[in-house]
């Protein structure tokens, strides 16, 4: 007999997820399947990650326990808002061999076709993360056509390198001289090679 979990979340503190539950309830006792537990979200953002998701966390800590078997959900949105949050938390289930499935979309990944939508779904966020890195980098090449400086602001000035290349020349330690200036051991080395 399969064990199951159910999750349910809603956005807002004027929704229930009492028609989630009620719906899921059902279709597990319809399947023989015994529902050992039920995590809930309410009031909570799908775009929300796992550490601001209180049943959400505790529902994947309770997987390593292998207390279920397959986690029921109503809808793919009620699990989550990126695509790339799903397939992570897909592809942590599936590791503990715990199975998932989606109610109105018909996805259950202890079958052979959820298994293959999941990995079309783990494609597209391949995709989505690769498009993303593009952006980005194309991104910082235009910034860096038009002369702006990427990375952290640097202390440095002329100042604070006679500062350093005298402490240093005094026979002061590297962090010593980190220390007392108020910068890192790195910047110190830039400074003295910098000569």
């Amino acid at each position: 007999m399969k064990k199951v979990a159910i999750y349910a979340r809603v956005s807002t503190d004027k929704q229930t997820c009492e028609n989630q539950l009620i719906e899921l309830r059902a279709v597990a006792e319809r399947s023989g399947y015994v529902v050992v537990t039920e995590f809930v979200d309410e009031g909570i953002s799908g775009t929300k990650g796992r550490a601001d998701r209180p049943a959400l966390n505790a529902m994947m800590k309770a997987s390593t326990q292998r207390k279920f078997d397959m986690v029921m959900c109503w809808s793919i949105d009620r699990l989550g808002r990126s695509l790339q949050n799903l397939v992570e938390l897909l592809n942590e289930l599936q590791s503990l061999k715990v199975d998932l499935m989606f109610l109105q979309q018909g996805l259950d990944t202890s079958s052979h076709s959820g298994r293959m939508m999941f990995s079309i779904f783990g494609a597209l966020a391949e995709f989505e993360r690769n498009l993303i890195r593009e952006r980005v980098v194309a991104g910082q090449n235009r910034a860096k056509a038009r002369g702006v400086k990427l990375g952290r602001p640097t202390k440095m000035n002329d100042g604070l390198r006679s500062a350093i290349q005298l402490l240093r020349e005094k026979g002061m330690g590297i962090k010593q001289i980190a220390k007392e200036v108020g910068v890192g051991v790195g910047t110190v080395y830039t400074a003295i090679n910098a000569t």
